[in-house]
């Protein structure tokens, strides 16, 4: 076979392939079985291995995976990928529909459309070729996992149609069989279970081994144009047929519906039937069918105005209580949970559930052996809702909160007009020790990668550790005693260890683990007093003044520092190196000091949050909704709504540029 007959070969392959693959996965409508299929793919391969210069992206056999990747580089998203407003009951979507029908003064369609339980994506196509791939992200930026998804056998590389280009949105899931199998094969080989197909899917597409992610059985519903040239579309409803049309995998159960009252009765009947489907939805979606409507309503800060999610009620299941146990969080707390006989709901296996308190338990007469309904709190969190107290045998037990604390034998208390009990053992209890240094170690505080709650475990029961001080004076020889930390792990994890020194001053305050100091009370904290010295040094009148700071977490602030035990850790993280003074950043005394800003658009060269940092380091504030109280709106490319609402208050309005002028101390000419 000469280069010619090779290529016309492999040209009439990929055709057939492609539409057979388009019949099996999409159509789910095969006209050959699967051994010719792979008869026609070995052919292929067999050619292109013979004559490698015909291998393009596009081609059928390019779905197995290519090289592992040693890390995913970021994508910025064209436009940002906003999350939805939920609602959850009729009266949440007629509130939805007269706020659009009062903006668009007109009669509204809408297109009502189920939610997929999967991982986010946007895919993006050139002259029809996928190019680029990537997860949603915090909805302006992403990771690029172009080579996974083209692994996911629903999504084409190449459309039917090649539009110069084309940005769409879609959910890649897990299917419950491909889910069942899965964890199957997993617990046969001893490895961690995934807890849902939610979990599985997002998992399966941020592998770094694109070859892992074509073993796994994912698909994908793509549901959304975001980006389109060389045709104009009117409706949402069509760009759903022609994302059809292009060879697209389209969820089939989507209706248009011409009243908000046609659009709730469909949702009624989809929460009666919502596991009927052989994948996850936990909701449905409703969205405005004009797309100029939806251009007129715009978007807030962080969701559309034209579509709202609908969440499903959560599904309620029984069980029993075979035993409730305590835990000792890091500031002392005993939070009661119960163990439950194991039972599948809304998508997962369940086996535990928080009662959060004494006065819970007592609340809901919760006794060990009840037969109860749980359900998960936004389908996420076990809770136990009710006894069925019918079903009592006498048999069950009351369960009494101890008077000691099970980890270390101090004493409890419940301080007054508190509901929480908590072990008064402090640095001697144990279990305050370990998730203190778990919080120590997290990625809001000082993200040491690498340092999860089975190695912190394991640093503590060897006695290499104490507190997390002890962590920035641990070695490499000790580490490798450690069971299964091999030479690599031991690198990596004092390479994280040393690279956590140079976190910000706020990370650090919110790592030291006081009580009521948040994140975000950190980044405030470190802005004011510049240092650590300085806030340890504060009084309880000197931290009120500063914004958000009230007098509990004040009178907490002065009682951390008082403890000798705690400056006892911060000496020695001084002594190790770990950076306690706000560097490069300004005070409450800065240059923006007092003003308030709003973001809008996209800038041309910061992102939102490298804009949003600049801001709050010369001590501006950064709001995501437009007020009388605004002192500035900084605009980019495509703005919201918030800019016209700023142009109706007459507030002063800046591009990039401008800002940044404004920052150096040069003014604006707005």
């Amino acid at each position: 076979m000469n280069f010619q007959e090779a290529q016309a070969k492999v040209e009439k392959l990929r055709e057939e392939l492609n539409e057979h693959n388009y019949r099996y996965y999409v159509l789910d409508s095969p006209t050959i079985t699967d051994a010719e299929y792979d008869r026609l793919m070995r052919e292929l391969i067999a050619i292109e291995s013979a004559f490698p210069e015909l291998i393009t992206p596009d081609s059928p056999s390019q779905r197995v995976g290519g090289a592992v990747a040693s890390t995913f580089s970021s994508y910025r998203h064209r436009k940002p990928l906003l999350s939805l407003s939920n609602a959850f009951n009729a009266k949440d979507l007629q509130e939805f529909n007269r706020r659009v029908v009062s903006m668009v003064k007109a009669p509204v369609e809408y297109v009502v459309e189920t939610k997929v339980d999967g991982l986010s994506i946007a895919l993006i196509y050139e002259n029809g070729l996928l190019v680029k791939g990537a997860t949603r992200g915090d909805g302006e930026n992403g990771e690029d996992v172009t080579a996974n998804l083209k692994t996911v056998r629903t999504i084409p590389l190449m459309l039917k149609t090649p539009f110069p280009r084309l940005e769409v949105r879609g959910e890649v899931f897990m299917p419950k069989a491909a889910f069942a199998r899965l964890n199957s094969q997993r617990a046969e080989n001893g490895e961690t279970l995934f807890a849902n197909p939610r979990n599985a899917a997002a998992g399966s597409i941020r592998q770094l081994d694109p070859r892992i992610t074509a073993l796994r059985t994912l698909s994908a519903f793509i549901y959304e144009i975001t980006y389109i040239e060389g045709i104009e579309l009117t409706t949402h409803w069509d760009s759903l047929n022609l994302l059809r049309e292009l060879g697209f995998q389209v969820e089939t159960h989507s209706r248009l519906c011409s009243s908000i009252s046609e659009a709730i009765e469909y949702c009624s009947e989809w929460t009666a039937k919502r596991n009927s489907l052989p994948f996850e939805i936990d909701g449905m979606v409703i969205k405005v069918n004009d797309l100029h409507q939806q251009h007129a309503l715009g978007v807030t800060a962080k969701s559309p105005r034209w579509a709202i999610a609908y969440k499903f009620p959560a599904e309620q299941v029984k069980t029993k209580v075979k035993d409730i146990v305590l835990n000792v969080g890091r500031t002392g707390v005993l939070t009661p949970t119960a163990i439950l006989e194991p039972v599948r709901v809304a998508g997962s296996t369940v086996s535990r559930a928080t009662l959060h308190n004494e006065d819970i338990i007592r609340n809901k007469d919760v006794k060990i052996g009840d037969t109860v309904i749980i359900q998960k709190a936004g389908d996420i969190i076990p809770e136990v809702v009710e006894v069925v107290k019918e079903e009592r045998t006498g048999q069950e037990k009351d369960f009494i909160f101890p008077k000691v604390c099970p980890e270390c034998g101090s004493h409890v208390i419940r301080p007054e007009n508190e509901a929480a009990v908590r072990c008064t053992g402090g640095l001697a209890c144990p279990a305050q020790v370990r998730e203190g240094i778990i919080h120590f170690a997290s990625r809001d505080a000082m993200n040491i990668e690498g340092l999860g709650p089975k190695v912190i475990e394991q640093l503590l029961q060897a006695g290499l550790i104490k507190n997390a001080a002890d962590l920035y004076y641990l070695k490499y020889e000790e580490l490798l005693k450690l069971e299964r930390m091999a030479e690599l792990s031991a690198t990596n994890l004092l390479n994280a260890i040393e690279k956590s020194k140079n976190c910000s001053l706020g990370q650090l305050i919110f790592a030291l683990g006081i009580r009521h100091v948040g994140a975000q009370a950190g980044k405030v904290l470190a802005k004011q007093f510049k240092s650590l010295d300085a806030l340890s040094q504060a009084s309880a009148e000197e931290l009120m003044e500063v914004p958000d700071i009230g007098p509990r977490m004040a009178e907490s602030i002065v009682d951390f520092f008082t403890e000798p035990q705690n400056q006892k850790v911060i000496d020695r993280l001084r002594e190790a190196g770990v950076n306690m003074e706000n560097k490069g950043h300004a005070t409450y005394g800065g240059k923006l000091t007092g003003k308030q800003f709003v973001l809008t658009g996209t800038l041309p060269n910061l992102t939102r949050k490298d804009a949003q940092e600049m801001i709050e380091s010369q001590g501006g504030k950064v709001s995501s909704s437009v007020s009388k109280k605004t002192d500035y709106i900084i605009v980019g490319s495509d703005p919201g709504s918030k800019y016209d609402k700023a142009l109706k208050l007459g507030i002063p309005i800046l591009n990039e540029e401008q800002l940044l002028d404004l920052i150096n101390g040069k003014g604006t000419n707005n």
